[in-house]
């Protein structure tokens, strides 16, 4: 199973280190959209969608002006969908046979329209909440014009007990997908958060999408996080206590399994070009196979 790195669109919220922690860095912040695109002996698996063809020629009404003028202001490109970067690796759009969604937000769901073939896997909490648009924050995370034309849904239930990963409770047997592919229930951002694992080269990568924000966030001895990062996770999240256990768990998964188990979210730029340039290595290196250490950050 190959893995490939993809930021499916940059958001440039106001803020610069407040939100993304970058020093002496000119110009808004960065946070990525950082999907997976996953090469099995059979079919090819995106992991997330980020924004999608219709997100970048429509932006209005898709995408609600509270997150595309105010808060995430994402620059959108049309080479930076996944549909293009999958066919700029030498691939047709109609390769991809599942998309695994971390959740139904509209910064990692907006690529479906551009796969209306391919199956939809998620927790089933998720879809739920996502149609119920209960809230005001739903009506604007949630935007069913991104994916009301989907019909091949998936979903699974929450586990409680059975089958665990890393102490972690998780649905293993996937549809149709093969058994190095599993969810992992991270409540709290959304109801029916999930991050997705994966088993390659002899390691698993933990896509924590947006269980936290930034790397500083899995520190074990010193987490940290910059404020304004920390201000949209809180404005964000459907329920504090799971969301702040589950990053509690994610730390500890880092620190006691370092060396099996890469975690990454969905949003982080300095853990997106880690992981993008040691997909650069080549397969036989023993580089491959080495643990991704976190670089120094800033303090904020």
């Amino acid at each position: 199973m190959r893995i490939h790195h993809l930021n499916c669109t940059t958001m440039c919220p106001p803020g610069r280190r407040l939100m993304d922690g970058r020093k002496d860095v000119q110009g808004p912040a960065a946070l990525v959209c950082h999907c997976l695109l996953v090469e099995t002996d059979r079919r090819l698996v995106l992991v997330d969608t980020g924004f999608g063809l219709n997100d970048v020629r429509e932006p209005r009404p898709r995408l609600s002006r509270l997150f595309l003028d105010v808060l995430c202001r994402p620059q959108l490109h049309e080479e930076m969908t996944a549909i293009r970067q999958l066919e700029r690796l030498g691939f047709k759009a109609t390769d991809v046979s599942d998309i695994l969604l971390t959740h139904l937000d509209f910064d990692h769901a907006g690529g479906l329209d551009d796969f209306p073939w391919a199956r939809v896997h998620l927790l089933d909490a998720e879809y739920q909440g996502a149609v119920a648009q209960q809230t005001a924050l739903d009506r604007r995370r949630f935007r069913p014009r991104q994916w009301m034309h989907q019909t091949n849904w998936v979903t699974y239930p929450t586990p409680k007990g059975g089958e665990r990963w890393y102490g972690f409770e998780c649905v293993r047997e996937l549809s149709g997908l093969p058994p190095e592919l599993l969810f992992v229930p991270l409540l709290g951002h959304t109801l029916g958060h999930a991050g997705i694992a994966l088993q390659a080269e002899g390691r698993w990568l933990l896509h924590a999408g947006d269980a936290y924000f930034f790397h500083g966030e899995m520190d074990p001895s010193r987490r940290r996080c910059p404020p304004g990062l920390r201000f949209y996770q809180t404005l964000m999240q459907k329920n504090a206590r799971l969301r702040h256990y589950n990053q509690e768990r994610l730390r500890e998964l880092a620190r006691r399994h370092t060396a099996e188990v890469t975690i990454f979210c969905a949003h982080d730029a300095e853990e997106f070009e880690r992981l993008e340039e040691l997909e650069k290595v080549p397969a036989d290196s023993p580089l491959r196979t080495l643990p991704v250490q976190p670089e120094p950050t800033l303090h904020v």
